[in-house]
């Protein structure tokens, strides 16, 4: 493909994530639009994150790529939660490279030319509590787990021994890394709500401390 033809491609995608649909749409002017595909592939122009998911190469793009987006698109229904979010929302110091999600749906794991993305299966009776839509910027709304569902789904998820010998406040500073500044971050009454779906009893407990 030309340069002239990839600067009418950009024009006709806007955006730095695109679906097959959108892509075949962009090619309709060619014959064999597969192969058209495989030779953008070839030629470093797009990026096939998945079978069905693209994004434009780093010499094309004209924004940044937002990994999160792509985590909601890879693998559906799902939200970004558990490590990702507690650092999305700036209660762990560390910086989480791998964006993991809860789904209703099985486990997987898909590493792609973009990086890792994990998705752990949650149970459809908790699955939909907690979701925010956060617009990244202007362009990328995202679903990703509040605070609260956040540190819920991680208790739940790494079957956090659920007994009395748990010091909760040790688990929250020294475990979590979450310092004791940023807990008024969680809301008692979101937690409060989540629960009745999530019914653990280490949940309880860190109402409690809060």
């Amino acid at each position: 493909m030309s340069k002239l033809d990839t600067f009418q491609l950009r024009k006709t995608i806007p955006s730095e994530e695109f679906d097959y649909t959108l892509l075949t749409d962009a090619l309709s002017s060619y014959s064999g639009v597969r192969q058209k595909i495989n030779e953008l592939i070839k030629a470093g122009v797009i990026i096939r994150v998945k079978k069905g998911l693209y994004t434009f190469s780093p010499e094309y793009n004209q924004a940044p790529i937002c990994k999160e987006v792509l985590a909601n698109l890879i693998y559906g229904p799902s939200c970004i939660s558990l490590e990702y979010a507690l650092s999305y929302h700036r209660l762990i110091p560390e910086r989480v490279e791998i964006i993991t999600s809860v789904t209703p749906n099985r486990d997987k794991e898909f590493d792609t030319p973009l990086g890792q993305f994990n998705y752990r299966y949650l149970g459809a009776e908790k699955y939909p509590h907690g979701i925010e839509q956060i617009w990244v910027d202007p362009h990328h709304p995202i679903l990703i787990a509040s605070p609260e569902k956040a540190i819920c789904d991680y208790i739940v998820l790494n079957k956090i021994r659920n007994d009395q010998n748990l010091d909760i406040q040790e688990f929250l500073e020294s475990d979590l890394r979450i310092d004791r500044q940023k807990w008024k971050q969680f809301n008692p009454d979101v937690l409060r709500r989540l629960n009745k779906y999530y019914r653990n009893k280490n949940i309880e407990r860190i109402l409690e401390v809060l």
